[in-house]
């Protein structure tokens, strides 16, 4: 929000000139001043929220992406577990001499 102050500042300080210099700047020049800075700093807060929003979004996508790869992960370590007991049966039938049952 640092950038959003920084396009504040010479709105700021043309409100504190034309305090300054008391009656030279009317009010309608000051609004006529500072009308331009505060349209860019509408339409930078409007970016800045549209970006603030595809963040958010990107951030819950990827924590979703993280859940089902964690869960993935579990799955495997599941099948693997199963895989080393087939495994192991087949090794243990084949030394004792016999053919594994389907």
């Amino acid at each position: 929000m640092l950038p959003a102050m920084t396009k504040v500042a010479p709105a700021i300080a043309i409100m504190a000139a034309a305090t300054v210099l008391g009656g030279c700047a009317t009010k309608s020049y000051v609004r006529e001043q500072v009308a331009p800075v505060a349209q860019r700093v509408d339409a930078i807060e409007t970016q800045l929220q549209a970006t603030d929003s595809t963040a958010k979004q990107a951030l819950a996508e990827a924590q979703a992406a993280s859940g089902m790869a964690q869960q993935n992960g579990q799955r495997l370590d599941q099948l693997n577990g199963r895989v080393d007991g087939v495994e192991q049966r087949m090794m243990q039938q084949e030394s004792r001499g016999k053919r594994p049952r389907h």
